[in-house]
């Protein structure tokens, strides 16, 4: 008998299969066990490579490849030695055929199984296939690419964040494999550490697989929980990725510097599980521990400066008149990169809003744990930018699971003063954002509080797609139809762009009527 998956859900849940031993539960055959945790989303790669494979921090010579040995990717522990030899292999053709590099790499259980191999040695700008293999099995074949090297005419790169698992399917990730784009950049909240919402399937498609996370198992099991869509999976196989965090990947709202002895060993847990699950190169070395180093400048080309900021694990507490965001070292670590700076455009990777948002006028800041609970350094960073002469300054930024385009000021709350950049902030992947009817009534709200935004829709979910030449950096908004439904279509929302040397943003003239709750009236372009 097959079960439909209403009935496979609720049975799941109510045989605690969404818990401690899903998808093995009293009351499902091995069979519908199986369905049911399919029909949740567990489509696993099949074993030791159950969760796929990745690429990142792609330059133009090398390229970080990743995987993670997980037979059982649920289990608190593996059944494998100590010790797995791991075999890895880079060629110019999905077929593996013509072979430019190929080694072996130690995938040991202090990190989990996983492997991350730096292969150098690569030509710039071109596309490479690559593969594992372990324990007589093969991986799919991922595809890779260089950073070019020398005069760029146009790169083409995507943009998530913010993907909870119990909000809708990867629908997006589906959509930016698909993609023709260079990389990916990942903007954070890339799990989420709370326990099970309930409500499946009414309220939520599925569910995580047990309570918080704490410990560094209780960290792995959501990683691999994650990883069991496969269109996540789907889409790191595609393409190079840029990575950096926000809080969910360790705890709501916290602060890198903050807490005691529990939380601190809370977070190393946290940290390490990110490590083993990302295709991060650390400056660090192989085994990044502590932690990870996120922060970063990357180059495609003469065309593009990409900043990789890391806005959580330096932070003080919020709202402090001496609070930093950053961290000294970062702070000074950036202010020097803008000063010497190239002519090109600048983009930073930025996990929470920079421009300043209040909810009504005269009214408060809506979310200090952004920007706005940093008021000194983001006025003494942006007024750098601005004394440094740095140009085409464009920020991509995640977290709000709505879509905002902002003008970034030197002051925000002076706007007669100098406009340094563009903010674009992009939907979710999933994570649910404000009611139609919020949004509705708030966002020409914050329009009038905020003389800054240019445009604000919160109704959809989605990720960016970044086109640039050395003329313009324009920005899609891809949005889906249905994060309920894991082969959602994707289509252009509206498309805005910069121009080169002009400050400021507009809407493409095909676009302009698109479905928004706010919209800042601009007759021509700034």
């Amino acid at each position: 008998m097959k079960l439909n998956r209403r009935d496979l859900l609720k049975a799941a849940a109510a045989s605690g299969a969404l818990g401690v031993a899903w998808p093995l539960a009293a009351g499902l055959s091995p069979a519908q066990a199986r369905e049911a945790a399919e029909a949740l989303g567990a489509d696993y790669d099949p074993a030791p490579f159950t969760l796929g494979v990745a690429s990142g921090d792609p330059q133009p010579s090398s390229v970080v490849l990743w995987t993670r040995l997980a037979p059982e990717p649920l289990a608190a522990e593996q059944d494998l030695p100590d010790v797995v030899e791991v075999g890895w292999v880079v060629a110019e053709d999905a077929g593996l055929r013509t072979v430019v590099a190929r080694g072996t790499a130690p995938a040991s259980a202090t990190l989990g199984h996983s492997v991350h191999v730096p292969v150098g040695g690569l030509s710039s700008g071109r596309h490479y296939f690559y593969a594992f293999t372990a324990l007589g099995r093969t991986s799919r074949v991922g595809r890779t690419k260089t950073a070019p090297a020398g005069a760029v005419g146009a790169v083409r790169f995507a943009a998530a964040n913010c993907q909870a698992f119990h909000d809708g399917f990867y629908a997006a990730h589906r959509g930016i494999a698909r993609e023709n784009v260079d990389f990916v950049v990942h903007l954070g909240d890339y799990i989420y550490e709370h326990g099970q919402v309930g409500g499946v399937p009414e309220s939520h498609v599925r569910d995580h697989e047990g309570g918080a996370t704490f410990t560094l198992a209780d960290y792995r099991k959501r990683h691999a929980l994650y990883k069991g869509d496969a269109s996540l999976r789907e889409a790191h196989a595609a393409h190079p990725w840029f990575l950096t965090w926000d809080d969910h990947e360790v705890a709501n709202d916290f602060s890198g510097t903050g807490g005691g002895a529990p939380f601190m060993q809370r977070k190393a847990a946290a940290f390490q599980a990110w490590f083993e699950h990302m295709p991060h190169r650390d400056s660090f070395g192989e085994a990044a521990l502590p932690d990870p180093e996120i922060h970063r400048v990357r180059r495609w080309g003469d065309l593009l400066e990409l900043t990789v900021l890391d806005l959580r694990s330096y932070r003080s507490a919020q709202n402090l008149a001496d609070g930093t965001i950053l961290g000294a070292e970062q702070k000074s670590w950036l202010k020097q990169g803008i000063d010497k700076a190239p002519d090109t455009w600048h983009v930073w990777a930025n996990s929470i809003m920079l421009s300043q948002l209040r909810g009504s006028p005269g009214g408060s800041y809506m979310f200090t744990d952004q920007w706005d609970g940093f008021l000194a350094e983001r006025k003494e960073v942006l007024g750098h930018v601005h004394s440094s002469g740095l140009e085409d300054l464009v920020v991509i930024t995640g977290d709000w699971h709505s879509a905002f385009v902002d003008d970034i000021h030197t002051d925000f709350d002076d706007i007669s003063s100098p406009v340094v950049g563009t903010e674009f902030t992009a939907h979710s992947v999933t994570s649910g954002a404000y009611s139609a009817d919020w949004n509705r009534t708030n966002g020409p709200r914050m329009g009038q509080a905020n003389p800054h935004l240019t445009y604000f829709e919160g109704n959809r979910y989605g990720y960016d797609v970044y086109e640039v030449t050395p003329e313009r950096f324009s920005t899609h908004m891809r949005v889906i139809e249905d994060r309920r439904d894991p082969a959602s279509p994707v289509s252009t929302l509206t498309t805005f762009h910069v121009d080169r040397g002009t400050v400021g943003s507009y809407e493409d003239e095909a676009t302009k009527n698109s479905p928004a709750q706010y919209r800042r009236p601009r007759t021509n372009r700034p």
